[in-house]
């Protein structure tokens, strides 16, 4: 570009275009992915501007000037008010500015490393009921019968709701979580969301209501108890964050354990590398989530002009920001394609995003999946494939659908 030239407009800027389907799949597209990055960092996609190399992925999600728009996936389906609207607006996910520090600074604490590990008996043991329950048998579906019902008595003991309650949670997890689908329309399914949420928070308000009075060793507790320069969370922080919790933690992790079963099984010398040395966990949830995520993107809105990498992006913008691409950019990992939970001295992850808006429960999602993985590589020895093993498409929350297995018990 010559010294003094105004930066041509993203749209303007002859970039390769990258097509896909509503319902495809990210192995699918993968192959279309690369071949678009090879030509340039971006791409017009689907849905505008989808941002491709790693190192400028990076820069989008740490760049204030793009932010979650107001509503994420409500907005491009041209819902922009209305009860669901507004609660979807008031989370912590689209709250931004000087609400979403406050609220971050106050509950950080909650979330280190070190506050998930008193959950690893937890973790552990609700791994082993579920794999006691099909071990005989040889063969079970990995998406039913152990990546779905893992996460909700975790998220439940995190808060410490009592194990009879945990079916209910469930229940209230798949109700709401349908408002976050790009494949539904959120308009016909509102009022079963909004149900479903108003369930949950009442829920909420009790236990809040509880533990004023009788502090105990769980994340509600710890969340009662924050305190930043005397500045606490009120009643509805607390029910937003306690909700948001179980919906943000409940579909990624049961996704992302299938989908990391399945990458592990089609990779036997990985799974048997894993059973071998299970220090090896927390890099096999790494490894496994950068080769096959199961959320593969994120909308960023541009709020003011700006330059970067050589392109203008208009004020009012929509761009995917595309981590899956980002997660297998060969400028930046050594045979990106390539399954290796042994990998060494290749940068972060991606896919748990960047910046202010970096996942808050990053520390407990790889606590959970390192823990089941360790289990399952030490309980199911050999685990092959025994069946068809389709994914969810690439624009919703992917993942099996169903990922039928046969294996050799523990010995």
């Amino acid at each position: 570009m010559t010294v003094g030239t105004a930066p041509a407009s993203v749209f303007d800027a002859d970039l390769p275009t990258l097509t896909y389907e509503a319902a495809e799949t990210p192995a699918e597209v993968y192959p279309r992915i690369q071949a678009a990055q090879r030509m340039a960092p971006i791409a017009m996609g689907p849905y505008g501007p989808e941002i491709l190399s790693y190192d400028l992925v990076r820069s989008f999600l740490r760049d204030a000037r793009f932010q979650i728009p107001p509503g994420l996936n409500l907005l491009v389906q041209g819902i922009t008010s209305g009860p669901l609207w507004d609660k979807v607006v008031n989370s912590l996910l689209g709250l931004e500015g000087d609400a979403h520090h406050r609220l971050r600074s106050l509950t950080s604490k909650a979330f280190t490393p070190r506050a998930t590990l008193r959950l690893h008996d937890t973790m552990v043991d609700v791994m082993n009921e579920l794999v006691d329950r099909v071990v005989d048998a040889g063969r079970c579906d990995v998406v039913t019968d152990l990546a779905r019902p893992y996460p909700v008595p975790i998220i439940c003991a995190l808060l410490g709701a009592p194990r009879e309650d945990w079916q209910q949670f469930s229940l209230w997890a798949d109700e709401i979580f349908k408002a976050f689908s790009f494949t539904v329309d959120v308009r016909e399914i509102e009022p079963v969301v909004m149900r479903a949420w108003g369930e949950l928070d009442d829920y909420v308000d009790d236990m809040v209501a509880r533990r004023r009075h009788s502090l105990t060793d769980d994340l509600l507790s710890d969340l009662i108890r924050a305190e930043d320069d005397g500045d606490r969370l009120n009643a509805a922080e607390l029910r937003m964050l306690a909700g948001g919790l179980l919906l943000a933690g409940t579909d990624t992790t049961r996704n992302q354990l299938a989908a990391s079963v399945h990458v592990l099984c089609e990779h036997p010398e990985q799974w048997e590398l894993l059973r071998e040395q299970p220090e090896l966990g927390m890099r096999a949830v790494e490894e496994t989530m950068r080769h096959s995520p199961i959320a593969c993107g994120t909308l960023r809105q541009v709020v003011e002009d700006v330059e970067l990498a050589g392109y203008l992006f208009p004020a009012g913008t929509m761009v995917l920001v595309n981590t899956a691409a980002a997660n297998r950019d060969p400028a930046v990992y050594d045979d990106p394609d390539r399954v290796d939970i042994t990998r060494e001295g290749a940068p972060a992850i991606l896919t748990f995003g960047g910046g202010v808006h970096y996942c808050l429960g990053a520390n407990l999602a790889r606590r959970e999946l390192a823990e089941a993985l360790n289990v399952l590589a030490h309980r199911l020895h050999n685990p092959r494939t025994a069946g068809p093993a389709p994914w969810k498409p690439m624009v919703s929350l992917s993942g099996p659908k169903s990922l039928p297995i046969e294996f050799d018990a523990d010995r």
